[in-house]
């Protein structure tokens, strides 16, 4: 049997050579761009139930053992996230600063158990939802929820509003006063109609509606700084301070330390001036969509109750003793029967004076 020339295997083994010296950056840049994404894994955790489903599109998840999800959708231009669950008509919640769809936790098992379809989305550049550069007016954010409804399929809705949240259901009845049943404002105030009174430099002023309002500025001061900033408005603005617990404000405080979040919650004050301008020109025609509206005694008060009787025409109001500015979690209960009382087919509203009875 005859030998394989010498030169022979030498070409062999050298253009083996060749095939593994060309495929090894390939090998390498896999095993790279592997270590790459296993740095980027956070350590696991022990999580709860929310913290399993928060980042998670489309995964359900109970609160009180009552089911909802969270879910993602693409709504003008930006990516939402939303909590939605229940059956029956549609009740949006439009959260505050410096909260996000959370607030409504204690809310939100309630309302579905009394055959309600909740839906709950952090808006614009707030919680998990995208955070782009523009677009906090509140017109283009009411139109966010606008899409967000369409999409899913509604059309006429209830609304519950807090702080922010106050001013974009506003916009959203006014650009869509068919599409709106009725709806309930907790705290808050209008730009252009009392919201620039209430900053005003006075022993009694809203000193961070012109702070947040800096362009710039506040994010270079408070980053780091998170929760320092935030406890003291949970500190300051609640009556209850123990509402807002630990826990709880740990979840807001994780929430605005994200990339970009504490300035997309200071483009909302930095859009003031345009919404005034909207507001105006909306308040030429008063809605006459229903409005409750619902003031802490130690918040707003009944400065909520003043700012939208000045562009609506059906507004009842509400001073609600003992509560500060967090009223969704400083008295869920409170606010749960007066949403179950007015969204329903009788609804009256138990005041006496503009004071709560109960």
């Amino acid at each position: 049997m005859s030998q394989t020339p010498l030169y022979v295997k030498m070409a062999f083994v050298a253009a083996l050579t060749v095939i593994i010296l060309a495929a090894a950056p390939s090998v390498l840049n896999l095993q790279q761009r592997s270590i790459a994404q296993d740095q980027q894994q956070p350590p696991q955790q022990q999580q709860t139930a929310y913290d399993k489903g928060k980042h998670i599109k489309d995964l359900s998840f109970d609160i009180n053992n009552v089911t909802f999800s969270h879910h993602t959708a693409s709504v003008n231009g930006i990516q939402m996230h939303y909590v939605i669950g229940g059956q029956g008509d549609p009740i949006v919640l439009l959260h505050g600063w410096p909260e996000t769809w959370y607030e409504w936790r204690h809310i939100i098992p309630e309302l579905i158990a009394n055959n309600y379809t909740v839906i709950a989305p952090d808006m614009r550049g707030l919680g998990d939802s995208e955070k782009p550069l523009t677009g906090y007016d509140k017109k283009t954010v009411a139109e966010d929820i606008y899409q967000l409804v369409k999409n899913l399929g509604y059309n006429k809705i209830y609304i519950v509003a807090h702080d922010w949240g106050g001013p974009v259901a506003y916009s959203y009845a006014a650009a869509h006063p068919e599409n709106v049943s009725k709806i309930i404002i907790l705290d808050t105030l209008l730009p252009g109609f009392g919201y620039e009174e209430a900053g005003n430099f006075s022993p009694n002023g809203i000193w961070h509606f012109s702070f947040q309002a800096v362009r710039d500025l506040p994010e270079k001061l408070i980053d780091g700084q998170e929760d320092v900033y935030l406890n003291w408005f949970y500190d300051s603005y609640a009556y209850n301070q123990s509402a807002i617990t630990t826990e709880d404000r740990g979840e807001y405080i994780k929430q605005y330390s994200k990339p970009g979040a504490l300035r997309s919650g200071f483009e909302y004050y930095r859009a003031v001036f345009e919404d005034a301008i909207q507001n105006k020109e909306y308040a030429k025609q008063k809605l006459d969509v229903p409005i409750l509206t619902i003031g802490g005694e130690a918040g707003v008060g009944n400065f909520t109750t003043a700012s939208f009787q000045m562009v609506a025409n059906n507004v009842t109001g509400i001073t609600l003793p003992n509560t500060g500015h967090f009223i969704p979690e400083e008295r869920p209960n409170f606010v749960i029967k007066q949403i179950l009382k007015f969204f329903g087919d009788n609804a009256t509203t138990d005041t006496k004076n503009g004071k709560a009875m109960n």
